[in-house]
């Protein structure tokens, strides 16, 4: 499946890094709130948000990114975006802003490197490289399943 080239993306910081989503994937933009656990979740994900009445999974970035763990702090953001059939949370260091795309600034993401499933494309900025992320592949086949028992074991307990 090939991801449509965005016109504009979300960008954001993890680890002093910048990153991007394809902005028709975005829903919204919240500051950080405290989680629910979400027993027998896959490690990818850090917890439960309730939004407005909805469960949503919080995944976990730095996880994902092989970045240093650290605890939740009032001045992060949440994402709320579609991943899939899915709407997901992510949690990052900052939401920093949108950024329209030229044609030209937007480069595939080389099928042919291993590691590089979930990321669609780099963007090239006047001060570096940022990884374009489609979060259709974020999750494997496996966290999806595992992350849906785990969520339906929560809904039953609601």
């Amino acid at each position: 499946m090939v991801m449509p080239q965005p016109r504009e993306v979300l960008l954001f910081t993890l680890e002093g890094h910048r990153y991007a989503l394809p902005l028709e994937d975005v829903r919204e933009l919240l500051r950080a709130v405290r989680l629910t656990p979400l027993p027998q979740a896959p490690a990818v994900v850090e917890g439960l948000l309730n939004l407005r009445g909805e469960l949503l999974p919080v995944l976990d970035m730095r996880r994902r990114f092989r970045l240093p763990a650290r605890p939740l702090s009032s001045s992060d953001h949440f994402v709320v975006a579609q991943a899939g059939p899915r709407r997901v949370t992510l949690r990052v260091d900052r939401a920093e802003g949108l950024l329209s795309l030229e044609a030209n600034q937007l480069d595939a993401a080389p099928s042919e490197l291993p590691g590089v499933g979930y990321v669609a494309g780099a963007i090239k900025l006047p001060d570096g490289l940022v990884l374009l992320h489609d979060l259709r592949t974020f999750l494997s086949e496996a966290e999806a399943l595992e992350l849906g028992e785990a969520l339906a074991k929560e809904g039953a307990r609601q």
